[in-house]
């Protein structure tokens, strides 16, 4: 499976910051989407695996220290998607409400 994949190229050739790996590399080393890494690493973690992260890439975290500035830059992520949500709400008042009719399509009929 992918994600024991993962976990064994972090813990063998990313062990500690000093050994960062860029996300492009992993994605061409494991043959895996961009999209599909992000979702393996989240799930590593979610389950207690030291997964790192810095703006230059993953590793395996050695220290609580590595870990600390990972969960504070997941924190700054979550403010910002936090902000980003408020934005969009507040842009939602500039929307005037439309007959059930119109939504969804631009010519105004019912139909199909």
């Amino acid at each position: 499976m992918k994600q024991e994949e993962l976990l064994a190229y972090l813990k063998g050739a990313c062990n500690g910051r000093q050994h960062t790996v860029r996300g492009a590399e992993l994605e061409k080393a494991l043959s895996l989407s961009g999209t599909d890494l992000r979702k393996l690493v989240n799930r590593l973690r979610r389950s207690g695996v030291p997964i790192a992260s810095s703006r230059s890439g993953y590793f395996y975290a050695r220290t609580a220290g590595e870990i600390y500035s990972t969960i504070r830059q997941l924190r700054l992520m979550v403010r910002g998607l936090e902000a980003a949500i408020r934005g969009l709400e507040n842009a939602l008042e500039k929307f005037e409400e439309q007959p059930e009719a119109r939504q969804g399509n631009p010519g105004g009929e019912g139909g199909v």
